[in-house]
């Protein structure tokens, strides 16, 4: 074992990819039109990551990862990370639900269904909140994952009652033609204008994985495996033995780095969410965001840990559309490494996988390749 500790951080929908029409990845959108203030990520390689440019002048390793899993959500993405392969992407909505589904939904719940769009979280808020608690009815829409989003006022529908029509759903929607990743209950309070969505009662109803991941053969090894933010709920449940709810990127960096300070052996794998929410302009948003904490999380590292920061898909410039062939960017720091430098391409995500399996000496997946040997 050459790391007592491994923390992988997955971010949401940031990944690099093949240029779309207007010539542009998200990544080089905001770069070019947009001049993040990005010290801390520029120092790890998080720019490099676009061509592989040796620099000598960066603390960490660095890469890009192809995505092999069909389908581009988070769910495959996660999949593929830790080792499973899937052929069968999930289903996608984003025109809209079929009206056979819709009514299935209104028969299981005994509510109206509003909305069934693809739509932003704040702007689906503004549209139709108000509404939702006028008729108690269920706003259903979609973020261009593959999953089925139902949100509903507080005060209108409980919570608690949400997430037993959310189950009604999940079990509805594995149905071959229905088949979408996730089912996510949304509930949120506030008022007319100022509407919230409540994250940290969010609730991530997901599919059981198809077979065994490296999260599997870590906990059957003893070793802990600790999910922040959604990670247990992609994976549901399955191969996490410590589950860690988070309401926002800075209360799941803020939980990660109290579990920096404690001492285990093992995997801690933290999500954060918010970089496909509200636009590009929130997007750019976030990355000034996650830079401030960079600092932080390095120094709260040991020479016993390795980080390593990746994407869970790749988005185009238009924010908002999966791009059916992102590569993603994967960095990787530790305190230890003498002189890091750009690495070969991923050939696929599972790498991660198979390199967190190989420093732990567990099963390797079926998939991918081990680069601990190359970090020195």
């Amino acid at each position: 074992m050459e790391f007592k500790r491994i923390f992988l951080i997955a971010l949401d929908s940031l990944g690099i990819n093949e240029k779309n029409e207007e010539g542009l990845s998200l990544v080089d959108n905001i770069i070019k039109n947009y001049n993040p203030f990005i010290p801390n990520l520029k120092k790890i390689g998080f720019l490099n990551t676009l061509n592989l440019k040796e620099d000598k002048n960066i603390d960490a390793y660095y890469t890009f990862a192809k995505q092999n899993n069909a389908g581009r959500d988070t769910i495959n993405s996660h999949y593929e990370m830790m080792g499973i392969s899937s052929n069968v992407p999930f289903k996608t909505f984003n025109e809209g639900f079929p009206l056979e589904l819709l009514s299935g939904i209104q028969q299981v719940t005994g509510r109206k269904v509003i909305g069934n769009k693809f739509a932003f979280d704040e702007e689906i808020l503004n549209e139709l909140g108000e509404r939702q608690i006028n008729y108690g009815a269920l706003i259903v829409y979609t973020k261009a994952d593959s999953d089925i989003e139902i949100a509903a006022h507080e005060d209108s529908i409980p919570v608690g009652l949400l997430y037993e029509y959310c189950k009604k759903i999940r079990e509805i929607t594995t149905r071959e033609e229905w088949r979408v990743g996730r089912v996510i209950a949304r509930p949120f309070n506030g008022t007319v204008g100022n509407f919230k969505f409540n994250n940290s009662a969010r609730r991530d109803y997901a599919l059981k994985p198809p077979r065994k991941s490296v999260l599997d053969s870590l906990n059957e090894n003893k070793y802990n495996v600790i999910g922040i933010g959604k990670v247990n709920y992609i994976f549901d449940g399955v191969g996490i033995n410590k589950q860690i709810n988070s309401s926002s990127n800075k209360d799941a960096i803020n939980k990660l780095t109290e579990i920096m300070d404690k001492s285990f052996t093992g995997l801690c794998v933290t999500n954060l969410s918010e970089f496909d929410n509200e636009g590009i302009e929130g997007v750019v948003k976030a990355i000034e965001s996650l830079d401030v904490e960079i600092p932080m999380m390095l120094n709260k590292l040991s020479t016993e840990d390795l980080l390593i920061i990746t994407f869970d898909l790749g988005k185009d410039s238009r924010v908002g559309i999966n791009d059916d062939k992102g590569n993603v960017q994967v960095i990787l720091y530790s305190r230890n490494f003498k002189e890091p430098k750009a690495l070969a391409p991923f050939e696929t995500l599972a790498d991660i996988g198979a390199t967190i399996a190989d420093n732990f000496d567990v099963e390797t997946p079926s998939i991918g390749n081990s680069v601990l040997d190359k970090l020195k």
